[in-house]
């Protein structure tokens, strides 16, 4: 038994003991930004891996560019987008920060072009016609990448002004021409072979050392091919006339080179390995004709100087120096000089030969001097020399008055003692036109000669007698002369007379032809006779046969 008294609570039941959970601080709400937050996090590093290089390309002004709307192209193909327009920090350029594409960050390399595209007029024609409607886009060009890798390994431009002559990818190759001038050559102007366009020039700058200029062409494929070791390039621009000794020449390869000029080339097989297909950027002359082009193989030049005591207007650098119909060389320099012996002026004419022209003899002579250890140009022209060689001016066209100079043999010139010198003197003989001169001058100095003096007085003396003869003649002959002509002229009335038609003369003559006529008859009858009756020559004439009565027999 219990002692609490009865009726108390506390002492019957124990107390309740409550705990209370304890809640948790963080909601399951916060989820959804949370997972809104990853999924966001997760786009942006997705975009980010995804994204392509940030470019920066430099041009000169922003015309037709918008940002966000113009677009990157590559083989027309979009691979990225304009970000942003700047400046750069002089201001000089416009910055076009750009977008790359990914899967193309290896076209960010070195060697990609960048230009923008819009409607363009050159003289390869109009280009960019459809950016009218689309608006302008960034071209891109860019040569073939050959890491795997894909990545970007430059990322600041500075964009063309004009697109390319010729992208990274089309077909063919690239040669360099090196030119005395550009004359009217401009970068797109065709490029012929055979008068067919076959490429394009596609730049040109200023040699270093400023004595030339370095023209680049490109030859589409398959056609490249025809480009050789031995390959020829001329100037074709506009029209190319030559007046010569074969007369006026016009050449010219088309209406498109006539306005915008053009190459052409030709190759040559006369060398051992000038059918060898020339690789990619393979230097070549550029010449200014077709003529110097096709020209035989020049070879080593050998310098000649010339003396000329004669005029020589008429004669200009580039004239031909010919020998026996083939062109040797050319004249390169004309110079006047004083004589302080003769006390005159005389003219010297350098030019350049090219003996391997002369063919099988050079090489000949060539041999034979290498062993000797002798200059083989100096050689040959000692001997041709020795021989009577000279040379002369001639004149190549009458109508233009050109001249030009001919290496020729003179038998009957003077002899010279030739020695070699640089350059070699070559003597010479008067020209034509002198030698013209000089017969004039000596008919004149002939007919100085002449003593006209003396041939007037006896001119005067024999006038004077031609006078008094002539005074005899008319006071003594000319009147018997007139009596003979009164009685020549009596005479002639009296044969007149004679020969009338109606005097007795013609009258007994025409009786006389009757007669005769009548005599002839008479004998044709009796000749007829005795060809049918021969024997009436013993038996004399028969009796007359009787009509109807048949033949008399006697």
């Amino acid at each position: 038994m219990s002692d609490q008294a009865p009726g108390s609570g506390e002492e019957k039941f124990a107390s309740p003991t409550i705990s209370r959970k304890r809640k948790s601080r963080i909601s399951w709400i916060w989820l959804v930004p949370v997972v809104a937050a990853l999924m966001g996090l997760s786009l942006v590093v997705r975009t980010w891996m995804q994204a392509g290089p940030d470019l920066a390309i430099e041009f000169n002004t922003a015309e037709g560019l918008e940002v966000g709307k113009t677009q990157l192209r590559y083989k027309d193909v979009n691979v990225g987008t304009v970000k942003s327009i700047g400046f750069n920090s002089d201001r000089s350029k416009v910055v076009v920060q750009a977008e790359l594409s990914k899967d193309v960050a290896d076209l960010a390399r070195e060697g990609t072009n960048f230009w923008v595209v819009r409607p363009r007029l050159d003289v390869s024609g109009v280009s960019g016609l459809g950016t009218l409607l689309s608006g302008a886009y960034i071209g891109v060009d860019a040569v073939e990448s050959k890491d795997a890798s894909r990545k970007a390994t430059k990322l600041h431009f500075v964009g063309l002004e004009t697109p390319p002559a010729v992208t990274h990818d089309r077909a063919g190759k690239r040669f360099k021409l090196k030119a005395s001038d550009l004359g009217s050559l401009d970068i797109g102007s065709p490029v012929y072979f055979r008068r067919i366009n076959v490429g394009r020039v596609i730049g040109y700058a200023l040699d270093k050392t400023g004595d030339a200029v370095n023209v680049e062409v490109f030859v589409d494929a398959p056609n490249d091919k025809f480009v050789t070791n031995g390959t020829r390039f001329w100037n074709a621009s506009g029209v190319d006339f030559s007046v010569n000794a074969d007369g006026l020449k016009v050449r010219t390869q088309s209406l498109v080179s006539m306005a915008v000029g053009g190459v052409a080339f030709e190759p040559v097989y006369s060398a051992r390995d000038a059918a060898t297909p020339a690789q990619a950027d393979a230097r070549f002359e550029l010449y200014a004709t077709e003529t110097a082009a096709k020209a035989n193989p020049d070879g080593e030049a050998f310098p000649i100087r010339m003396r000329f005591d004669q005029s020589i207007r008429g004669l200009s650098v580039g004239a031909s120096i010919d020998f026996s119909g083939i062109t040797l060389g050319n004249v390169t320099q004309i110079n006047l000089d004083f004589d302080p012996v003769s006390k005159r002026f005389y003219s010297l004419v350098d030019a350049t030969l090219y003996p391997e022209r002369l063919g099988r003899v050079y090489e000949e002579v060539r041999a034979r001097a290498v062993e000797d250890g002798d200059e083989a140009g100096g050689r040959l022209l000692g001997i041709m020399i020795k021989h009577g060689l000279r040379a002369q001016l001639r004149t190549a066209n009458l109508l233009t008055g050109q001249l030009y100079v001919v290496l020729d043999d003179f038998p009957n010139a003077k002899p010279v003692d030739f020695k070699m010198s640089s350059p070699a003197l070559i003597p010479t003989v008067p020209g034509n036109l002198d030698q013209l001169q000089q017969q004039v001058s000596n008919i004149v100095a002939r007919i100085e000669k002449i003593p006209f003096d003396k041939i007037g007085e006896d001119l005067r003396t024999t006038l004077a007698s031609t006078s008094k003869l002539m005074t005899r003649l008319d006071k003594q002959v000319a009147p018997q002369a007139q009596g003979v002509l009164k009685q020549a002229q009596e005479s002639m009335a009296n044969l007149n007379a004679l020969l009338a038609s109606d005097a007795s003369l013609p009258v007994n003559a025409e009786k006389a032809m009757q007669e005769l006529s009548r005599a002839a008859r008479s004998l044709r009858a009796l000749a007829d006779f005795l060809q049918s009756n021969p024997e009436s020559l013993l038996r004399g004439r028969g009796d007359d046969p009787i009509p109807g009565a048949g033949p008399v027999r006697n």
